[in-house]
């Protein structure tokens, strides 16, 4: 009987130590919104026009509110900053479908390093976390 209990000890025990520790839920939506974050910047918009950011935009908003969701009790600073700047993107690229001028397609470029900005800047927030 004691064979069998220390067996059992011993196999719950090599079982746990062979778990993987789990990656906080805020360190995975961080991950999927900076590589949405970069699909976004190296999109050529004077080559492929500004509706090839829209799937981008898209995906970055939800994965963005994930994030969000998952972030503000303990980055809320960081994470409300690149909330805004994903917000100026949306209301510059609305304007850009509007008018594509030089001026405004400016306008884009510079609110798409914003939003990269305000994602490094969340990131380096984060990273004692991540």
């Amino acid at each position: 009987m004691k064979r069998f209990l220390v067996v059992v000890l011993l196999l719950g025990l090599a079982g746990c130590a062979a778990e993987e520790p789990s990656t906080p839920p805020v360190c995975d939506s961080l991950a999927s919104v900076q590589n949405t974050v970069d699909h976004i910047r190296n999109t050529n918009v004077s080559e492929n026009g500004l509706s090839a950011l829209r799937p981008y935009l898209t995906q970055l908003k939800d994965q963005f509110n994930q994030l969000y969701l998952d972030a503000k009790a303990q980055f809320a600073p960081q994470a409300d900053a690149l909330r805004t700047a994903v917000d100026q993107l949306g209301a510059d690229l609305r304007a850009a479908q509007g008018d594509p001028s030089v001026a405004n397609l400016a306008t884009v470029r510079t609110s798409v390093t914003s939003v990269r900005a305000g994602a490094h800047t969340l990131r380096d927030a984060m990273a004692s976390t991540c």
